[in-house]
């Protein structure tokens, strides 16, 4: 098997890399600082989840990513890698607008994300762009 789409694999690894890091940032550093006493175990518990669901779908799309890196037919994939790039750029609305909305101050402490968020939707961009080779 060969790779067909560089882009593709590249985000793939990123995305599952993203995932694999997302999730241990939650369990090491966010989900700890809930253990107080005033959080009911209700807002812990749908924090738990919201938390790890990206972390969920980050491996999901690197899977998918992985997968279409492969595919020959590079056409029929350009769909999915539209809809994987309009929903990060959603997720980036959502993290902008949350924190502009609720905590201004914060809104340099998204840069990481913004930056990754760019890096990715454009090499998804970009392996959207690779044509399939034509047999002479």
């Amino acid at each position: 098997m060969m790779i067909k789409n560089y882009y593709y694999f590249v985000v793939g690894l990123l995305s599952i890399l993203f995932a694999i890091t997302h999730a241990l940032n939650g369990q090491a550093v966010i989900l700890p600082s809930l253990e107080i006493e005033l959080i009911s175990i209700e807002i812990k518990t749908i924090f738990f989840y919201v938390w790890h669901i990206i972390s969920a779908e980050n491996i999901l799309f690197g899977i998918t990513f992985l997968i279409m890196a492969f595919y020959k037919k590079q056409g029929k994939v350009r769909f999915t890698a539209f809809v994987i790039a309009g929903l990060m750029v959603l997720r980036w609305i959502v993290i902008f607008y949350g924190t502009f909305m609720y905590n201004r101050s914060g809104l340099g402490n998204i840069t990481i994300d913004t930056i990754a968020i760019i890096i990715f939707t454009a090499l998804i961009l970009l392996g959207t762009r690779v044509k399939d080779k034509i047999k002479s």
